[in-house]
């Protein structure tokens, strides 16, 4: 890749930073919110996200409360180290749905100075961790893990539980199709 043999001229410091939790929980608000401090403080920032994500519009990160950014959408995680040049901060959103090479891309614009910040779903529908997240996790400086508040009791949720029967891992979704769940009613709920 092209940042691969990348010496840091500069000697920038470099890290990855990950915001996850489940769905509902405010992870693209803290990705849009730590992005625009960013570009206030008049730093390169790009942000990208998945191809396949367009929820709310096809170019820009837009949070469940409204809020946005202007992002490239990019089909693969190879094109976000084509794209990120010359860039100081890159934000990712939706992590969980792009292929395994996301790690190795994050810890390779780290190790060349960039400040990388990563959303995304820390587990699946099914409680299984979800995609490159728990690599990224593993290798990144900061991790903040965000809750939603369970919908049947009213406590911290952790999980993203699907309401609606279908069996495919990647369903883009929203309140019709997932219901955030803590420890206790996503376990009953997955009982049944």
């Amino acid at each position: 890749m092209f940042l691969e043999n990348t010496i840091n001229p500069s000697n920038k410091k470099g890290w990855i930073e990950v915001v996850c939790g489940s769905m509902f929980s405010g992870k693209t608000e803290e990705l849009i919110r730590r992005m625009k401090r960013a570009q206030f403080a008049k730093q390169k920032a790009e942000i990208f996200k998945p191809g396949i994500d367009t929820r709310y519009d096809d170019e820009l990160v837009v949070s469940h409360d409204a809020n946005e950014i202007h992002s490239t959408p990019v089909p693969s995680s190879s094109n976000i180290l084509i794209l990120a040049n010359n860039v100081e901060v890159v934000g990712i959103d939706e992590a969980q749905f792009f292929d395994d090479g996301l790690v190795a891309v994050c810890n390779q614009l780290a190790n060349s100075g960039v400040r990388v910040i990563v959303a995304g779903l820390d587990m699946d529908f099914k409680g299984v961790p979800f995609g490159p997240m728990p690599g990224i996790m593993a290798s990144a400086e900061y991790i903040t893990k965000v809750h939603a508040i369970c919908m049947k009791c009213g406590e911290l949720a952790n999980y993203s539980h699907r309401i609606i029967d279908k069996e495919e891992l990647v369903l883009l979704g929203e309140v019709d199709e997932y219901e955030p769940l803590c420890r206790n009613c996503f376990s009953k709920a997955t009982k049944d």
